[in-house]
């Protein structure tokens, strides 16, 4: 496959668990405070949201360098794009991420109630409703051959797994337990009859799963 489907970044604490229940608009990622999960890449150089200089130069700043590398789309979850459920009540709504988004790509926003678009800088997000195998064919004509990320959340990569859609995977485990949440796996060992695993743990007590497709 010349387009590969690969997850970036992704973050889960130590039991598994990629984001907390009871999501709303004050707390994107419910019960969990996202810092537990996501302060590793905050503090790198190349953090794409980082509005000072400085940061560090370590292992995990090549994970978030290589963030847009190659990538020409991203597929999503209704969930990560924003809180609302069910059908559409608020069309002003265009997401968590203000007026520049960090993606810079076109964006698949899978969800059962599709919407005309939304243009932010140059992010187009589009909400699609179809199976992940449909997504993902539409998601690599407007990537122009370039790969195409899977951003989450948890729901969404769990699809794309169970339909083994996914060629590579970088998930960065925490080294805090959250007990409850939506959890991408019991242990990362359930995923070793399908992908190759090399775990590599950084100085930031970070732990990098690296997966590639057997």
């Amino acid at each position: 496959m010349d387009q590969l489907l690969r997850v970036m970044n992704f973050c889960v604490s130590s039991d598994g668990i990629g984001a907390g229940e009871h999501q709303s608009l004050e707390s994107p990622f419910g019960h969990v405070r996202p810092e537990r999960l996501f302060a590793w890449a905050g503090a790198t150089a190349s953090w794409p949201m980082r509005t000072d200089p400085g940061g560090s130069r370590s292992l995990d700043d090549y994970f978030t360098r290589d963030f847009a590398r190659n990538i020409g789309a991203e597929i999503m979850g209704r969930n990560k794009f924003g809180p609302q459920r069910g059908p559409w009540r608020d069309h002003e709504w265009r997401g968590w991420w203000g007026d520049e988004p960090p993606f810079h790509t076109p964006v698949f926003v899978m969800t059962h109630h599709p919407r005309p678009p939304i243009t932010l800088s140059d992010t187009t997000f589009h909400f699609v409703d179809g199976s992940p195998a449909a997504v993902l064919e539409r998601a690599r004509e407007a990537a122009g051959g370039k790969d195409v990320r899977l951003g989450g959340g948890v729901t969404t990569v769990r699809q794309f797994l169970d339909a083994d859609l996914v060629d590579t995977m970088h998930v960065a485990v925490s080294p805090v337990e959250l007990g409850s949440g939506l959890r991408l796996w019991e242990s990362p060992d359930e995923l070793l009859d399908r992908f190759h695993l090399e775990v590599v743990p950084s100085p930031s007590g970070m732990t990098h799963h690296l997966f590639w497709r057997r």
